[in-house]
């Protein structure tokens, strides 16, 4: 089996995905715009080939390196980076070297605009926030005239929080339309007043899920980034009525073979037209794993390894690992710019036996992960909450 891996010395920690394969014999063959001498040696260790080229976005370049990879290891098997970022530039692979284990470019429109992701939430039985997608300032306006502000603005295809923002009145909007990058397209929503819950997961070639969790985010991502707030978020076992929605979502698409990574609002209270406290609401669709630490933390709440999982997807269609919850683990990050009570040797005295890893956030991740993050063991939401509490509390 040859396995194409695009960029697979970011994030560091995703070198995984390769070593998995390489392991079970599978050739990695990589690509990247990282020169191999600044790979790392774990990330060089898990491929069986690479090719740098000088930028992933010269498409002739990726182009001929592939097809230089077929002539020399044969066909193409699977296409992955698990990168949203180049979930594009997979698909185009796929498309033009024929290789029919994942999306095609003509699937991309489903599974990288925000607005089709909503249609398919709603084919799935699962009410979105109410959209619209402004021609002009008067369509932002009138829109937010209808529903009311606060409003959402985000481009509808877009990685992340990137470019995301909470707009409260006439003049915030006025000021973003006017300073908005117009060729970009923008999607207007309103805002969903609830915490983000997500279902991810694992699938076999026929779209069955070999292996489920979900990550619980008492503060969005959003907020995080444009309000520079503390980042919290842990892995926990998917609820009942989480769970059936991520199945149903998964039924509107082709995900065989893939990590998937679903986001959900709960509702924190009644939003008329929406729902009750405590129900679900359809956010965003992504066929990739989960980004961060996330998959280390499903590792850590699973006593498991999702990159194995992943691994054997491909090759055995089945599931070997564990896939019952114990753990409850949390990714708490602090930033640079927040006065906190603790410090960090305050910190290690007080939950010793229950950090399980400390870091340096690299800095394109700090504003949703924190400049110095923390992954923390608990067996109890109460003990959970302590760690967060005392953690992030502040400081005079």
């Amino acid at each position: 089996m040859n396995v194409l891996f695009i960029s697979p010395h970011f994030p560091r920690h995703f070198y995984q995905f390769c070593e998995r394969l390489k392991s079970r014999g599978v050739a990695v063959l990589g690509i990247g715009d990282c020169p191999w001498e600044n790979l790392g040696t774990l990330c060089q260790n898990a491929l069986s080939d690479y090719r740098a080229v000088h930028s992933l976005k010269d498409y002739d370049a990726v182009y001929r390196t592939v097809a230089y990879y077929i002539n020399q290891y044969g066909r193409i098997d699977f296409v992955n980076s698990q990168n949203e970022y180049w979930l594009e530039l997979e698909a185009q692979l796929r498309t033009d070297f024929n290789i029919s284990t994942g999306p095609k470019i003509d699937d991309m429109p489903e599974l990288n605009h925000k607005s089709r992701m909503k249609a398919k939430y709603e084919k799935a039985g699962i009410p979105t926030a109410r959209w619209i997608l402004p021609n002009s300032f008067d369509d932002a306006k009138n829109f937010a005239a209808q529903i009311g502000y606060p409003v959402i603005v985000k481009p509808n295809k877009g990685v992340g929080a990137t470019s995301t923002y909470k707009i409260h009145n006439d003049d915030e909007l006025n000021a973003f339309w006017t300073k908005r990058d117009d060729k970009i397209e923008f999607i207007e929503e309103e805002c969903v007043p609830g915490h983000v819950e997500t279902f991810d997961g694992i699938t076999d070639s026929q779209g069955h899920i070999l292996f489920a969790a979900s990550q619980c985010l008492p503060v969005s991502l959003m907020d995080a980034v444009n309000e520079d707030k503390d980042v919290v978020s842990f892995c926990q076992a998917p609820p009942e009525d989480l769970q059936k929605a991520g199945e149903a979502t998964l039924k509107q698409y082709h995900a065989q073979n893939l990590f998937f990574h679903f986001e959900f609002f709960r509702l924190d209270k009644d939003k008329h037209d929406l729902g009750k406290k405590g129900d679900i609401v359809g956010l965003e669709v992504n066929m990739r794993a989960p980004g961060g630490r996330i998959p280390d933390k499903m590792n850590f709440a699973y006593d498991t390894d999702v990159y194995t999982i992943w691994a054997d997807s491909l090759i055995y269609d089945k599931c070997f690992m564990n896939s019952t919850f114990k753990h409850y683990i949390t990714h708490i990050g602090r930033k640079n710019s927040i006065r906190y009570a603790l410090t960090t040797d305050e910190i290690r005295q007080r939950w010793h036996d229950n950090i399980i890893e400390e870091m340096d956030v690299d800095p394109a991740l700090a504003d949703e992960m924190g400049n110095h993050a923390y992954l923390v063991r608990a067996d109890s939401l109460e003990e959970r909450n302590a760690q967060v509490n005392d953690i992030l509390k502040k400081g005079v």
